[in-house]
């Protein structure tokens, strides 16, 4: 809804005191300006809770379980690897915001949607996704901040974790490679298609958690269902694809240089099983797992945007003064970081993920 009118507004304070003013007069629906005199406040309709809706992604490697397990309906019979749940590009199914992007709402509402310390020029900051893998992806590796900077004139690199959703038996994951192994090594394997002899493979079952360092050599093996949360980057560089076409009947692109040159050759992360809450504790991002059973769980935003994924069940979130929205299998929604607090009530599970 619209209220008033564009108003005009002559500041000499510092941005604190005009984030407070401005805040006071139209919520979270303003536009703001640091340490400027003169600051236009346009009228903008309220932020509410966001349901988002998915982009799809078929892959050599994928396979039918966003659909068979995770609800989604996958437009063709190819085989479907990822369904990206938050990211720029991603549209509002629900409220007076329906079809804009979450780059386009990052633009207008700054740090009203996304917190404090994000710079809206960059890109929205976390990326999450379900990832189907019916058979390995490639063995790969990113880059760090740094590193995207210098060689991809990039904002940010890409630290990610995963939770383990679902795994078939013997289901594995590479984390690394094997103690010792230096860079002239790893590059003379790559080129004899030698590569798996270097590599530390590890099992995993449901509900097991991997964070992964950028730098760090991984690939997710076959019969594994993951939710991962990362920075919002698809800056991957391919090591080895293990000799494979891709879906067009050509061998896919490898970054043998590049990958070689940020690969951190030490790096080993360990798989963990939580039992609490909290999933994932890193520099860039935190995850929880909450376990409804008809109850209401009620938690605060602490000034950064939630983001939302139902992986069992269904629940309701409520806020206050806004409609309550259901999360069902499969679904994610975004709570702006000007939500103060919030409500679960239902029965299912919910992923939470959130910046550091």
């Amino acid at each position: 809804m619209w209220r008033g009118a564009i108003r005009q507004i002559v500041f000499t304070t510092e941005y604190t005191e005009l984030k407070e003013c401005a805040e006071s007069l139209l919520d979270c629906a303003v536009i703001m300006a640091a340490n400027c005199e003169i600051v236009t406040l346009m009228t903008l309709p309220a932020l509410h809770p966001l349901k988002l809706v998915p982009a799809l992604h078929s892959k050599v490697w994928g396979g039918r379980k966003l659909a068979t397990q995770l609800g989604k309906a996958l437009p063709t019979p190819e085989p479907y690897g990822e369904s990206w749940e938050l990211h720029d590009s991603c549209r509002v199914l629900n409220g007076r915001l329906r079809g804009r992007s979450l780059g386009e709402l990052l633009k207008t509402y700054g740090q009203a949607l996304v917190g404090a310390g994000h710079d809206a020029g960059a890109g929205f900051p976390l990326l999450a996704k379900f990832i189907d893998a019916q058979d390995w992806l490639s063995i790969q590796v990113h880059p760090d901040d740094q590193q995207a900077r210098e060689l991809e004139g990039e904002p940010r690199g890409k630290n990610e974790a995963w939770l383990v959703l679902a795994a078939e038996p013997d289901a594995q994951l590479v984390i690394g490679l094997q103690p010792g192994t230096d860079r002239a090594q790893l590059a003379e394997a790559i080129q004899a298609g030698t590569l798996e002899a270097l590599l530390v493979y590890k099992n995993v079952q449901a509900d097991d958690v991997l964070s992964l360092p950028a730098g760090t050599v991984h690939a997710l093996g076959p019969g594994i269902l993951i939710y991962e949360i990362q920075q919002a980057s698809d800056r991957t560089y391919r090591l080895y694809d293990w000799g494979r076409l891709g879906l067009g009947g050509k061998p896919r692109d490898l970054h043998i240089d590049k990958g070689l040159s940020v690969a951190n050759l030490a790096s080993l992360p360990q798989v963990t099983h939580p039992q609490g809450e909290l999933l994932i504790d890193g520099a860039y991002f935190r995850t929880w797992r909450h376990q409804l059973h008809d109850e209401a769980l009620s938690l605060a935003s602490q000034g950064c945007f939630q983001a939302l994924t139902c992986i069992a069940g269904e629940l309701q979130i409520h806020t206050t003064g806004q409609d309550s929205l259901p999360l069902r299998l499969g679904e994610t929604s975004l709570l702006p970081a000007c939500i103060d607090s919030f409500t679960l009530r239902g029965s299912g599970c919910i992923i939470r993920s959130c910046p550091a």
